[in-house]
């Protein structure tokens, strides 16, 4: 029985039996009595835990004081952890941080922050290290307001619909309206809120950097449910919304297809190698913006074999770049 288990059954012993004498706890656990005594005393100093000496009953019993803000955040299970896993917890960590614009995120996990660094121990890794050697790049990332970003996290939870004013960037125009939050969706390093657009009766979504101002109502929210939500929202292809999606087949060289064949672009993609060594990826799209980004930045090493119409959005922007750069006349199309 390692460290952790042996806390977990410690605690589960005294809460279960309410008092359990150190002899019985000793017998359970199957250790030295030194040891038994410095895992009482990591609990206590470490943990938080609410343990305590009751010299009548000759025995440990659990005995919260509600005046006491470390024992209050003492939870069992969910913070029984090895070392490893505290150090997978502290990556997972920076890259909250690193989604985060302006440490909201990160100000409400500093406390867990905090509990994991007290578990770690002195004589053990340095978390701050630890911390210091993880780097998330996230390029191209449009910052949130860290106002708007916890605004609209509570009337998510808290079940309540939002006012907002929203600039919609493909026409140039801002305009107001009153949303039922459903979910919220970080893509590409921008947060997107999935709502319910009482404008428009029906679900839409929005860029949260795209909001000049929002506020909760004091209206319930108009629920719908989850299964709906993905449904009409998630056969698209990225952040392009919509359930009538057709299927796009794109052929990469061999060259490409070393790395293109372990990426997921979209959760219901097809694949396959062909004989010649190149890959076949096949993605259904709504709206073929995103998906012809991404073809291409793959510029030469790839083709859309279908549909036309991704095929023809393709070609223009090749051509339009080709413009820019003064070289159309030089390629024989």
């Amino acid at each position: 029985m390692d460290r952790t288990e042996r806390f977990y059954k410690i605690e589960m012993l005294i809460r279960a039996r309410r008092c359990a004498s150190f002899d019985e706890l000793l017998a359970e656990v199957e250790v030295s009595r030194a040891t038994l005594k410095r895992d009482l005393q990591y609990l206590r100093s470490r943990m938080d835990a609410p343990i305590v000496y009751d010299r009548y009953d000759n025995g440990y019993k659990l005995h919260a004081d509600p005046s006491d803000k470390r024992q209050a955040s003492h939870q069992l299970p969910g913070v029984w952890f090895s070392e490893r896993e505290i150090h997978a917890l502290l990556t997972m960590y920076q890259l909250i941080e690193g989604l985060d614009d302006g440490g909201l995120l990160a100000r409400h996990l500093h406390p867990i922050l905090e509990k994991l660094h007290g578990m770690l121990g002195a004589g053990e890794s340095d978390a701050k290290e630890l911390v210091k050697r993880v780097k998330i790049v996230s390029a191209g990332r449009r910052p949130v307001s860290s106002k708007w970003f916890e605004i609209v996290g509570d009337a998510l939870l808290k079940r309540r619909r939002l006012h907002m004013r929203y600039r919609t960037r493909g026409r140039g125009e801002s305009n107001e309206r009153d949303v039922s939050p459903q979910r919220l969706v970080h893509h590409r390093n921008t947060w997107y809120l999935d709502a319910w657009c009482h404008k428009a009766s029906g679900l839409r979504r929005f860029a949260l950097d795209a909001i000049e101002d929002v506020a909760v109502l004091s209206t319930k929210t108009k629920e719908v449910a989850l299964k709906t939500v993905e449904d009409e929202l998630d056969g698209g292809y990225g952040a392009y919304v919509g359930n009538k999606a057709q299927w796009s087949t794109l052929v990469f060289s061999p060259e490409a297809a070393q790395w293109v064949s372990r990426e997921e672009w979209h959760p219901h993609q097809e694949m396959k190698w062909l004989a010649d060594g190149s890959f076949e990826l096949r993605v259904p799209y709504a709206d073929p913006t995103e998906l012809a980004m991404d073809v291409l930045r793959h510029g030469e090493q790839v083709v859309v074999e279908q549909p036309a119409e991704l095929r023809d959005v393709v070609t223009s922007r090749l051509i339009g770049a080709l413009r820019r750069y003064g070289l159309e006349s030089s390629i024989s199309i």
